[in-house]
């Protein structure tokens, strides 16, 4: 009876180690997903993207409160920004045709979007976020598009976007027969 006291804990954790092992190492982990997607608008889009700045961004977002010690997040953002002309707003009007010239009123360019690139952008660091890490990754995400928002608007995309549409679209109307092309941008 005294063997059987000694060797029963040993016994338990000998038991207990099989299942353990058996189990830690034969998990079958089954993954289920239900969708019901549903299209909800569906839009005609014209718009010719011309131009595609890339944009990187470090940004350190901290976050200060009373009761709380500053938390902190480093990133490296990765951003686009895309200028277009939305050729649906050209009219019959805006063409006009006089013998082997042909000028063309195009609509002012415009910034099609600004948006971040979150597979390339990365969390760099963070410091005493603790709890609030998601948050306060979020808020500097959402502060790292306004910013590039803000510098694309100063910067020259949309004098780009002119030079390409005339580079881009000059070709296809010299094609259909008209020797002198002009554009202008209404």
């Amino acid at each position: 009876m005294r063997g059987l006291f000694r060797i029963l804990p040993w016994l338990i954790i000998l038991i207990a180690g099989y299942l353990f092992i058996s189990k830690k190492f034969s998990i079958s982990t089954s993954v289920e997903s239900k969708h019901q997607l549903m299209v909800e608008k569906i839009e005609a889009i014209g718009k010719l993207e011309l131009v595609r700045y890339q944009i990187s961004d470090v940004l350190e977002h901290k976050n200060k409160t009373d009761f709380l010690p500053e938390a902190s997040v480093l990133l490296i953002v990765k951003a686009e920004a895309v200028g277009c002309i939305d050729l649906t707003k050209i009219t019959r009007e805006d063409v006009n045709i006089d013998g082997d010239t042909a000028v063309v009123n195009l609509p002012q360019p415009e910034i099609c979007y600004v948006k971040i690139d979150h597979k390339n952008s990365r969390v760099y660091d963070t410091k005493m976020a603790f709890f609030r890490e998601a948050g306060l990754v979020d808020e500097a995400y959402k502060a790292a598009e306004r910013q590039a928002t803000a510098e694309v608007k100063k910067s020259s995309i949309l004098s780009q976007t002119k030079t390409n549409a005339t580079t881009v679209l000059k070709p296809i109307i010299e094609g259909l027969g008209y020797k002198n092309v002009r554009f202008t941008f209404e």
